[in-house]
């Protein structure tokens, strides 16, 4: 049997298919992602399995929807026993690591307001204490002793919480390097320190301390020393290097920061979207300025083409600092001879809508900006490409699994991408599905519909939520989802009704570990 391939997986946070080099951005300059991009697959039709991070950070671990694995919301931690391709790979020999942003439990919010707990799919018991190993207080006095298996992974060393607030494993190895805790703990308001802030929303700051504190570094740093402590013996690795950027808020360090001119920044044609015929929450979400939204996780409307372009500057400048850290690590791996063993990924566990219809961040929002992610693979020996067939995150742990010679575990959902890396033309589904769930309370509070679920296929995207809202866009005629087809009786509504019933029904089937056909 031949040498086991190395795994190095990038993942960045809230990030769009379209804020990268080498999907078309001409403005963000990622030049390291472009490199891995043109010795790779780039697969630009990858979509998310749900538009919020626990949930789809918990598929592309499992393999499975987030009814199936349970992680249906923000604040719902994955059970500790669920299976993960990290889990096959341990048992297959490799080490394994989590460095950087995990939100895989519930413990880094601090304002909570429902139960997390679900009954879960295994009836096992759970370990105590195991769903508090990502609250933010668990560090403030110090490292305390982690667990030997993390959801398959071996060590952990976690960014806990956004922008320039740093907890978590980060926090202490910050105050090792020299910096001020004060700092370090910067609040989520518009009290915060900063050195530089817009004047229309607090969200958008320059972060108070030098960039050699900052998550991006950590991450960089500590992957780094992953792949060299691993590369001192003959055993396999993957490590999971995961940026908290370029989530909100959005406040790079200098001297990203001031990379680009907010002027100068192209902003979406679809900004002034009246959204006559929209869902009615997301005419709410537009109402609210950024500078009105108190919960800073919350959607809002954009404010203003000022407000806009500071915002998309300064998260090129995120985006430009996570590149050169790829940079370094592509660089270790050549260094120590690892590169052509070794298996790249690079995504994001969901999108924003940074204007697009007049909205801002992300849930709730089923437009291209939130669903459509960046997604490439570099594997040793496969060609070089691109490809418009579909791919869902769903797809990525059966992909690495079969890359690795091994086979997926019962109740996997998603389909192996290995026939799209070996050949341009291929496709393995029709259509992808992206589920979208808020807790009870919550819906009862809000206008947001408890259940949304969405249909995208090569050329259409079709949305429906619990209140009989519906949306239907010709994605290859209207890029920028402008005109709603429902309003004009459209063909394509009943077959997309269709399609997207079928795809409830099997993903049902799949979830139970019943054989259905790949779609």
């Amino acid at each position: 049997m031949g040498k086991k391939p190395n795994i190095l997986f990038i993942m960045t946070d809230q990030q769009r298919a379209d804020h990268v080099g080498f999907m078309g951005n001409r403005v963000v300059r990622t030049p390291h992602l472009d490199s891995l991009a043109a010795s790779g697959c780039v697969f630009d039709n990858a979509w998310v399995s749900n538009p919020v991070c626990m949930p789809n950070r918990s598929t592309i671990l499992t393999g499975r929807m987030p009814t199936a694995h349970g992680v249906i919301f923000n604040d719902r931690s994955l059970e500790w026993y669920a299976n993960t391709f990290v889990r096959q790979l341990r048992a297959d020999g490799y080490r394994t690591a989590l460095l950087g942003k995990s939100h895989l439990q519930h413990g880094m919010s601090r304002n909570a307001v429902v139960d997390y707990r679900g009954e879960g799919a295994l009836l096992r018991s759970q370990p105590e204490g195991w769903d508090e190993l990502e609250h933010f207080e668990r560090y403030v006095g110090g490292l305390p002793e982690d667990p030997s298996d993390f959801y398959g992974f071996e060590r952990i060393e976690f960014c806990i919480d956004h922008g320039a607030r740093v907890t978590g494993h980060h926090m202490q190895w910050a105050l090792e390097q020299g910096a001020d805790k004060a700092e370090l703990l910067t609040d989520y308001n518009d009290t915060s320190p900063g050195r530089e802030r817009s004047d229309e929303w607090w969200q958008i700051y320059e972060a108070p301390y030098d960039e050699k504190f900052h998550s991006t570094r950590y991450v960089t740093e500590r992957t780094k020393a992953f792949i060299e402590d691993c590369s001192a013996s003959d055993e396999p690795w993957m490590a999971l290097c995961s940026f908290p950027d370029p989530h909100h808020p959005v406040s790079p360090p200098a001297p990203w920061f001031d990379r680009h001119r907010p002027e100068d920044m192209s902003l979406p044609a679809s900004r002034h979207d009246p959204l006559t015929d929209a869902p009615e929450h997301l005419r709410l979400f537009q109402s609210i300025h950024p500078a009105d939204q108190r919960n800073w996780v919350a959607p809002c409307g954009y404010g203003s083409d000022r407000l806009l372009g500071q915002a998309i500057a300064a998260t090129y400048g995120m985006i430009e600092m996570v590149d050169a850290g790829v940079g370094e690590l592509l660089k270790q791996l050549n260094e120590l001879g690892l590169r052509n063993d070794t298996i790249i990924v690079f995504t994001s566990d969901h999108g924003d809508m940074m204007g697009d219809h007049g909205l801002f961040l992300k849930g709730f929002m089923h437009y291209r900006g939130t669903l459509q992610v960046p997604l490439l693979i570099d594997a040793p020996n496969l060609p070089a490409q691109r490809t418009q067939g579909l791919a869902s995150s769903i797809d990525i742990a059966p992909t690495l699994l079969q890359l690795c010679n091994l086979r997926g575990y019962e109740g996997i959902q998603g389909h192996s991408l290995m026939p799209m890396l070996q050949a341009t033309n291929a496709r393995v589904r029709d259509h992808v599905l992206v589920e979208d769930d808020i807790a009870t309370v919550t819906a009862q509070l809000t206008p947001i519909p408890a259940k949304t679920r969405t249909v995208i296929t090569e050329q259409y995207r079709y949305t429906r939520n619990a209140k009989g809202e519906e949306q239907l866009f010709d994605l290859l005629a209207d890029a920028d989802e402008m005109q709603d087809l429902t309003a004009q009786s459209h063909p394509a509504r009943g077959s997309m009704i269709e399609i997207l019933t079928d795809a409830l029904i099997a993903a049902d089937d799949a979830a139970r570990g019943a054989p259905t056909e790949a779609g």
